[in-house]
């Protein structure tokens, strides 16, 4: 009993305090569930006019163009967001003392898939640029409340504690004793819609967090996954077979210092699609369409992402794609990866990542992830609720004590109640 009632402090206070987070969190996670349908709304602009049957231009053509149209910076990648839009990653111009030039005044460019001619620019998540920018807020406040590496740790630390939380609420909506479980659990998983305000209120909260649990448990701990690195990785090392950043990152730390490549992006192209069918044949899998091609300065690295057999995600490239990394100057391989297959850890994350961003199983499961959000902002809501009316409670049995007390005086010669 003791130990039910510290995870009841628990739960009571850590909800308390996470309230407000996952109240956000939920609402915008909600509307993310749906951020291309969105940004179609709200950015028309950066999308092109659809050409059926038409073969979009091969990523290093549009890096070329896009090039010519940003004289005063550097592309460093171009991506298909979408089939009607290309999004063109840039850098700032390196000096003639290899210092980075000025910041620019936009950070997001994007180009029709069919001419590599300019769709529009944005800094994204700028408020002040109107709509275009909308989707963008409302993704940074949902990922790091829209104030940089302070709100990513912040949500990050709520994240873990929302993950723990998972495990505690579970635990109190398990009947005590080992008689009869199902038939007095059995009430925790219904919602009885003619009860009380506070009942119905208590059911929502509780038989909420028991249908949804599992997904509640993958978005929090998916949520560590993309704001705290350092913890998440620590978990997963000790539990899984598990490859983590550090090894891509040390690759990148022993690259020597940034020189331009020896290799141009028509070149390189052609090294990392002959790279992508060389490792199909070795790994036995079924290479598709590109999705992305990136240059890294610092590295003097090409990555090449590609749709392979082995992929989880349905729709636009975030992740959870195969590809090849190779050398600037000499084309030589330098990694290879898959992003299931190969490492139960990083299959886990790559589904993590999946369902997180609403990237598989199609419109139903989106759905299910819009109505998730919800349940989110409702199970804090009622939880503030169940908290205040218990406090409202307590307070007016103390009222009620205390003024019994002056009417009837106690001592311990006479006991309550006694003249």
């Amino acid at each position: 009993m003791k130990l039910r009632g510290a995870f009841v402090w628990l739960h009571r206070w850590v909800g308390l305090l996470m309230a407000g987070f996952l109240i956000v969190v939920g609402i915008t996670g909600s509307l993310l569930a749906f951020n291309v349908e969105l940004e179609r709304v709200f950015a028309p602009q950066l999308f092109a006019k659809s050409r059926p049957g038409a073969a979009p231009l091969d990523l290093a053509t549009l890096a070329e163009r896009a090039q010519k149209q940003l004289p005063q910076a550097q592309v460093t990648s171009v991506t298909f967001q979408e089939p009607d839009q290309v999004s063109v990653g840039i850098a700032p111009l390196n000096g003639t003392d290899g210092r980075a030039g000025p910041e620019l005044a936009f950070d997001e460019f994007y180009v029709d898939p069919w001419t590599g001619d300019e769709l529009g620019r944005r800094k994204r998540g700028d408020l002040s640029e109107g709509l275009i920018n909308l989707m963008p807020f409302i993704y940074d406040l949902h990922w790091r409340l829209a104030l940089g590496d302070l709100g990513q740790w912040t949500l990050g630390i709520l994240a873990l504690i929302w993950t723990i939380d998972c495990f505690v609420g579970f635990y109190l909506t398990l009947p005590q004793g080992s008689k009869n479980v199902w038939r007095r659990w059995k009430p925790a998983w219904l919602i009885r819609s003619n009860a009380s305000a506070y009942r119905l209120n208590f059911d929502l909260h509780r038989a909420g967090g028991l249908w949804f649990w599992l997904l509640l448990f993958i978005f929090a701990w998916s949520s560590v996954m993309m704001d705290i690195r350092p913890a998440y990785e620590w978990v997963m090392r000790r539990l899984f077979d598990y490859q983590d950043s550090r090894a891509i990152a040390s690759i990148l730390d022993t690259r020597g210092s940034p020189h331009d490549p020896r290799i141009g992006w028509r070149e390189a192209l052609a090294t990392g699609e002959y790279l992508v069918a060389s490792q199909s044949a070795q790994r036995n899998f079924v290479a598709g369409p590109p999705l992305s091609f990136a240059y890294f300065p610092n590295a003097n690295l090409y990555f090449y992402e590609f749709r392979g057999s082995r992929d989880l995600f349905e729709r636009s490239p975030k992740g959870g794609s195969s590809y090849v990394a190779f050398d600037g100057d000499t084309g030589a391989l330098i990694e290879a990866s898959e992003p299931t297959g190969e490492h139960a850890g990083n299959t886990i994350e790559d589904w993590l990542y999946a369902l997180h961003m609403a990237r598989v199983f199609g419109m139903p499961y989106r759905i299910l992830v819009f109505l998730l959000g919800l349940v989110i902002a409702i199970l804090s809501v009622t939880g503030i609720y169940i908290w205040w009316k218990k406090r409202a409670a307590r307070a007016g049995r103390g009222s009620a004590v205390r003024g019994s007390r002056d009417i009837h005086p106690v001592n311990a010669s006479t006991g309550p109640g006694r003249q």
